[in-house]
């Protein structure tokens, strides 16, 4: 009898669900033939030794396959929750690999044991770091996503040197991973992760030259303010003209985080709107419907902002719907089904909002066989909304086709969408008419749901247009026969009472029900019942008389409705007091059926539609209510419009050259001049006294502009030279708050980067390097101001797509500490401007 040794697992072996197809694994009894063994299905006594000695075999460390294959068995098991927390140290010596596919597998390994096992979790903390400084990005990226994915809060300390170190490697996967990790940092503590300033640097990553880098610092920035009062990262005009001047570098998930920026910014004058929508408006050609639904949404916040009036916003978002309907109605046909019934809930909006805009493609919103439902029940409420005077005979006849699908609720639908044209009246002279006279005759038809609903849209029908009476009372006595759902019963019962002066049978047809009263159930036939016998005792008292008093007497003795006891009985007091019947017909008899334009009450939702289209593009839309009704309180972000002020001129040039306003709020971010160029101290004898009035503001009349040479206070020192070590430490030593960024608009993009460093080097603005990537041209200049001896260093970029602009970073470099860096800057930049301009 041999002895277990301690620490060997003895456990019973996995019991694996009966379809599990168990097979025998190599090195089973003699005589068996080996059978290909399963990751998950191999159950044999004592698997998790199995697979330690296996790792420990000095064989499998000289063959590769071999390893990976053993590791894979192991995160299978992992996967089934087995716990192969005892192959901890094994799969901490495993990670020593080159194998890329073996280092991923065991991070994951890490990852999933970290929380549960805390203790294991913190030996691993050293080869992470090891890895995090590997000359593979690949691995390095990896270790970072792991070593912030551990989620323990004693690993804070060995997380932010890695992290700090990973947002300056030369890999923009590193970088990005090191964003993300940022995220994590923040959700394991927001202390440290205040203390470590990392807002300061997601905010400088705005800049990097990687796309995917810049959006993935958009979407910190975005969860980590989101408790803020602004809602979100803070934006401005610098933010905003960076970020939709590399548009073009994004792919479609990264561009729909630039886009849901767009309205959350308050554009400076109508012009700098009318040029953001220009900039978006090639996005509308993208086969991704999440960056088309953001642009929409983008294009009305643009419409709101700009507009001066409600008619000049109201005829905007007409040409935006406009511009935006192609693209969508394309994206609608070529969708998958779930895609398809975003749009269409997104399109139902923007019909709502602009009516009429989607009326010519009307034959897109038909329904098609192969469709599932709830696509076709989208479409049917939408072809209502679509309806004019040239297409509405067709609708009504599409949706007459749809009357008898096989489907109830599509053929309910169908119904209702046909009383909703007559109840709008967009169709034309007639068109009432017209489908009142289908209702009738759906009335005579034998399928009991269609009954149903002819006679409820027949009801609406009669309440929105009186003069259809005539047309309405021909079958009503007939079909109160055959009608058996209780809300066509009451619709019948209702028409009876409205049409009784028509309809000579009326009285009688209602005495059958009088006298089955207590057969009836429901309680909304009783109320009708009721209401129509009133109204037609005024109508006809010979005859309803003896009829009212036996229903007013069995209505004041049901106790299944206090609502209906109570109406009853208020109708059995007024008729006893001898009241004057003119009182009673007035508020509780006549229908009002003098509408006009206006709608029903119940289909009133004129504000509930203003809040869904501030939450276009949401789940707002998709659910029909606002976020505030399925999101809790602590979730709900509340996004704020930025910058609330701007210091430029209506109508003035908007990106001209001169300075970025910076929005208001107290997140640390690059200081951003005003618009107005400041002017340099000059003595006052030599300043016209309207130029310093009108500087100072005080609406005094200014002299006009006299040419003359650039003010002596300022000027650029000829003969400058820097090293490039010089100029990495100077930038480096000043810090990004005290950074200016500015804008220079450019009478076209340059062809080569030899032409923008002669035409500055004529202004003594000298080039340190420069170079061209795919999308953009950057420099790193550098000048001196020859009077303070002032340094200025200077990182700028233009695009090649888009707007003719150049986007300029400046640091000054000063050892006196000059108080007028600002003003000095502002010359700078207009001699820049002239250089370039």
């Amino acid at each position: 009898m041999s002895v277990v040794p301690a620490g060997v697992h003895t456990a019973q072996p996995v019991q694996f669900p009966p379809h599990a197809n168990v097979n025998v694994s190599v090195g089973g009894p003699p005589g068996v033939a080996p059978v290909p063994d399963s990751y998950f299905t191999e159950s044999k006594k004592g698997e998790v030794n199995e697979l330690r000695n296996l790792l420990r075999n000095f064989a499998t460390e000289r063959d590769p396959k071999r390893k990976r294959d053993i590791i894979k068995k192991v995160i299978a098991y992992m996967t089934l929750g087995i716990d192969v927390s005892r192959l901890f140290t094994e799969m901490m010596l495993a990670i020593e690999t080159r194998d890329l596919v073996i280092k991923k597998m065991v991070y994951l390994y890490l990852c999933n044991y970290a929380y549960s096992h805390p203790e294991l979790a913190q030996m691993c903390t050293n080869t992470l770091q090891k890895d995090c400084g590997n000359d593979d990005p690949m691995v390095r990226g990896l270790a970072l996503r792991s070593l912030c994915s551990l989620n323990l809060p004693q690993m804070v300390e060995y997380i932010s040197e890695p992290l700090r170190k990973a947002l300056s490697d030369h890999h923009a996967y590193v970088r990005k991973t090191g964003v993300m990790g940022i995220l994590k940092l923040y959700h394991l503590d927001k202390e440290s992760f205040e203390q470590c300033g990392f807002v300061d640097i997601l905010y400088d990553m705005l800049r990097d030259v990687d796309s995917s880098v810049v959006a993935n610092a958009i979407m910190v920035l975005n969860e980590v303010m989101s408790k803020t009062e602004n809602g979100g990262m803070a934006i401005n005009r610098a933010i905003m003209l960076h970020l939709l001047n590399r548009i073009h570098e994004f792919s479609e998930f990264d561009l729909v985080q630039v886009l849901e920026l767009v309205p959350r910014y308050i554009p400076a004058n109508a012009d700098e709107g009318f040029q953001i929508m220009n900039l978006l408006d090639p996005v509308l050609r993208t086969s991704s419907c999440a960056a088309v639904l953001a642009t929409v949404r983008a294009f009305l916040s643009m419409a709101d902002q700009i507009a001066g009036s409600t008619e000049d916003c109201t005829e905007m978002k007409q040409q935006v719907v406009s511009r935006i309907k192609a693209p969508l109605i394309t994206l609608v046909a070529s969708g998958s089904s779930e895609v398809q019934y975003v749009l269409l809930k997104q399109i139902e909006s923007l019909v709502e909002l602009c009516p009429g805009s989607f009326d010519d493609e009307f034959r897109q919103f038909y329904i098609r066989y192969h469709e599932p439902t709830h696509v076709k029940f989208l479409k049917i409420e939408i072809l209502p909304l679509l309806a004019n005077l040239d297409n509405a005979p067709d609708i009504v006849n599409e949706l007459g086709e749809m009357v008898f699908d096989q489907n109830t609720r599509i053929s309910r639908l169908a119904v209702r969408s046909m009383a909703k044209i007559a109840c709008r009246g967009n169709g034309g002279p007639g068109c009432a008419e017209s489908i009142a006279q289908r209702m009738v005759e759906l009335l005579d038809s034998n399928v009991e749901h269609v009954q149903s609903e002819a006679a409820t849209a027949l009801t609406l029908m009669l309440r929105k247009h009186a003069d259809l009476k005539p047309v309405a009372s021909m079958s009503l006595v007939r079909t109160l026969k055959y009608v058996q759902e209780p809300i066509g019963k009451a619709s019948i019962i209702y028409l009876l009472g409205e049409c009784g002066d028509l309809i000579h049978e009326a009285p009688y047809a209602l005495e059958k029900l009088i006298d089955n009263y207590d057969t009836i159930k429901d309680v909304a036939v009783k109320h009708q019942l009721l209401n129509a016998c009133l109204k037609l005792f005024f109508l006809r008292p010979p005859e309803m008389q003896r009829m009212l008093g036996r229903l007013l007497h069995k209505a004041t003795d049901d106790v299944s409705s206090q609502d209906l006891h109570d109406r009853a009985l208020l109708y059995y007091r007024l008729l006893r007091s001898g009241a004057d019947p003119k009182t009673i017909l007035a508020p509780i008899v006549q229908t009002n059926h003098n509408l006009g334009e206006r709608v029903f009450t119940e289909d009133d939702d004129a504000q509930l539609r203003a809040e869904l289209m501030e939450e276009f593009n949401t789940l707002a839309t998709i659910y029909g209510k606002a976020s505030v009704n399925f999101i809790r309180p602590e979730f709900q972000v509340v996004y704020k419009k930025m910058p609330a002020e701007h210091p430029l001129h209506e109508g003035g040039d908007t990106f001209g050259a001169g300075h970025v306003p910076v929005a208001p709020q107290s997140m640390p971010q690059p200081v951003v001049a005003s618009r107005e160029p400041a002017v340099a101290p000059v003595p006052e004898t030599s300043a016209p006294d309207g130029f310093v009035a009108d500087l100072l503001g005080f609406g005094a009349p200014s002299v006009p502009p006299v040419q003359a040479s650039p003010p002596t206070a300022f000027s650029l020192a000829s003969g400058v030279t820097m090293t490039g070590d010089e100029y990495q430490s100077k930038w480096a030593g000043i810090s990004d708050a005290d950074a200016i960024v500015s804008a220079v608009s450019l009478s076209s993009v340059p062809a080569t980067t030899g032409e923008v460093e002669s035409k500055l080097a004529g202004y003594s603005v000298v080039t340190m390097a420069s170079g061209e990537l795919p999308t953009e041209f950057k420099f790193f200049l550098y000048a001196k101001e020859a009077i303070t001896g002032n340094m200025f260093l200077i990182q700028s970029n233009i695009g090649k797509a888009g707007e003719a602009l150049m986007i300029i970073t400046v640091k000054v470099s000063s050892e006196a500490g000059s108080a007028n860096q600002q003003q000095q800057v502002d010359h700078l930049i207009q001699e820049i401007q002239k250089a370039l301009g």
